[in-house]
């Protein structure tokens, strides 16, 4: 009996610790893809005026991506394509007295502006790239110039903004933020669930029948002063059903069952057959659905008996039947029943 004192209080609070370690993991592998990779920058990038740029010292320092300030940008008459489509346009500009490639993306020069004297872009800084090695090798032809004498007075480092802007980016820096955003809020929410278990999911359900905070100080009471049934997981209360295994926890009045029926799964690894396990299917009222998984076949048989002598309006077993009157008592299809009725009528 002492064993059953809160019970499910406590059961909750285990499943959610169970629970809480899959975020924390998930947040602390973010972090070290963070740390590893420079997403960070490329979500929240640092901004540079023209004359704090050093290409060189930023590349070193791992710092690639960024928001820069340029000034007086020539575009030199050359564009770069992916798949007959124009990538961004290449400019050059003078940052502490060298000579910078730049990449801009189609919309930002206006489909390759003559000059521009004045942009904010963010980039990302690449060293010694192959496209603006070809970039500087067509120029020189056209110049006239020794391909190593424009690639001496050309800086090694390009900025880009396509590379920084691009689909792939964006789609990284999003994923990025979205799993980072759930690995917060689930480990916010299994924390206050830990912390105050009437606020957990398992006990709000109950709302459809009454006060949670009620309820779940009944079901604790004749759970802990005088259970009808009891098995590892699952107990029968004067009025209550109750599950407190580690798939999860729930509470739901006997007089809110509407169908029960038990579903056997064959384990079996190859040709061998390890053994037969049994799940609890219970239906109750306000669309209240209860799994419970992975239990011996007396103690679920066990369960439905008890359930049937206890609420005979209960309907027990997996049949069609059961299964349409189950859909019929729950008005599952009220609302489309609405929808139709109400097009009709316009047609």
């Amino acid at each position: 009996m002492d064993n059953l004192e809160h019970l499910i209080t406590r059961s909750i609070k285990t499943y959610y610790k169970n629970r809480l370690r899959a975020p924390i993991i998930f947040m602390v592998i973010l972090l070290l893809v963070g740390f590893i990779w420079p997403i960070n920058k490329m979500i929240s990038p640092d901004l540079y005026q023209e004359e704090d740029i050093s290409l060189h010292e930023l590349y070193n320092q791992k710092d690639y991506y960024g928001r820069y300030m340029l000034k007086d940008l020539y575009f030199t008459g050359y564009t770069s394509k992916w798949l007959d489509e124009t990538r961004g346009y290449y400019y050059y500009t003078m940052i502490n007295s060298e000579c910078v490639i730049v990449l801009l993306d189609p919309e930002t020069c206006q489909q390759g502006e003559p000059t521009i004297s004045d942009i904010c872009i963010k980039g990302r800084i690449l060293y010694d790239s192959t496209a603006a090695r070809t970039l500087l090798s067509n120029l020189a032809s056209d110049l006239h110039w020794s391909e190593e004498g424009i690639l001496t007075s050309v800086s090694s480092y390009t900025i880009s903004e396509p590379d920084a802007t691009d689909i792939p980016s964006l789609a990284i820096q999003f994923i990025y933020v979205v799993f980072g955003l759930f690995s917060i809020i689930s480990i916010i929410i299994y924390i206050v669930y830990i912390n105050f278990p009437v606020l957990s999911l398992p006990v709000q359900k109950t709302r459809a029948y009454g006060k949670p905070s009620e309820i779940l100080a009944e079901a604790e009471e004749e759970l802990a002063t005088l259970p009808q049934l009891a098995t590892e997981d699952m107990f029968i209360t004067e009025h209550y059903f109750i599950e407190t295994s580690s798939y999860g926890v729930a509470i739901v009045p006997i007089d809110a069952i509407i169908w029960i029926y038990k579903y056997s799964t064959m384990h079996k690894f190859l040709w061998h057959h390890f053994s037969i396990t049994y799940t609890l299917y219970i239906t109750a009222g306000k669309r209240h659905y209860i799994k419970c998984p992975k239990n011996i076949k007396s103690d679920i048989d066990g369960i439905i008996d008890y359930l049937s002598e206890a609420n005979h309006d209960i309907l027990v077993g997996f049949s069609e039947e059961n299964r349409l009157k189950v859909e019929e008592i729950q008005n599952d299809f009220a609302i489309i029943r609405k929808i139709t009725g109400f097009l009709s009528k316009r047609v």
